[in-house]
């Protein structure tokens, strides 16, 4: 998803002090593997299906959010970014509010990595699509949105210009200016901010999807009558 997706390998690709030098799961019997990928929740927060922390936990799973800032190493722009872990019960609800301070026609991008033989990700992107045309679609689809771990979205408004992301580790996403409103939003929820906050991208963690959630995939995308893009 372009500046979203660079934004990330820099800020979550470069923290050092959470990466093993041997993965955790290979090290882990196949007892402490069952387990460990049946615990659903740590204290008050719900995981969804979607993705797993590493078994030492060296971040644990919580609700909240961060400010960020990307630049843009070219241009030195700045662009203010927000990202928010929330527990599953209230994820998609959450989402699907910080949609709408976008406007009444947004773009979306579905991203994509069900297909192993394509590296990396695909993106799929539609232009001007009525907001409750996109809501009304993407409510039909809210397990899918939740809980598979090879599916993310973004929505976006250009003109001003927003974005909203939900990436395929369920973290929440908003960039552009201002973000208070998104801000009043999260809170709302019970997502408050937390500066020392780490999310599940800076450690070791691995997704999961199905063969189901391909197929449902496949329909979302037929039904947001989306076109590749490329990976």
């Amino acid at each position: 998803m372009g500046l979203l997706q660079q934004f990330f390998r820099n800020v979550f690709d470069e923290a050092e002090a959470f990466k093993p030098q041997v993965s955790c799961f290979e090290q882990a019997t196949p007892q402490e593997l069952s387990r460990h990928f049946e615990k659903n929740t740590y204290g008050d927060f719900q995981l969804t299906n979607a993705v797993r922390p590493a078994i030492d936990l060296k971040v644990k799973p919580q609700q909240g959010y961060r400010h960020d800032v990307y630049v843009d190493e070219e241009t030195g722009t700045r662009v203010p970014v927000i990202i928010a872990s929330a527990s599953s019960e209230v994820l998609f609800a959450l989402f699907m509010d910080l949609v709408r301070r976008l406007g009444d026609t947004v773009d979306v991008v579905l991203e994509t990595s069900h297909n192993h033989d394509v590296s990396g990700h695909v993106d799929l992107y539609r232009e001007k699509i009525d907001l409750a045309v996109l809501t009304s679609i993407l409510s039909e689809y809210e397990e899918l949105l939740t809980h598979d771990g090879c599916t993310g979205i973004a929505v976006l408004n250009p003109k001003i210009p927003q974005e909203v992301q939900f990436d395929e580790h369920k973290l929440l996403i908003v960039y552009g200016s201002p973000l208070e409103g998104f801000e009043h939003v999260l809170e709302s929820h019970g997502v408050s901010r937390l500066d020392e906050l780490h999310f599940l991208t800076e450690a070791e963690h691995v997704h999961s999807s199905t063969e189901d959630f391909h197929r449902q995939f496949e329909m979302l995308q037929s039904d947001l009558g989306l076109d590749q893009q490329g990976g």
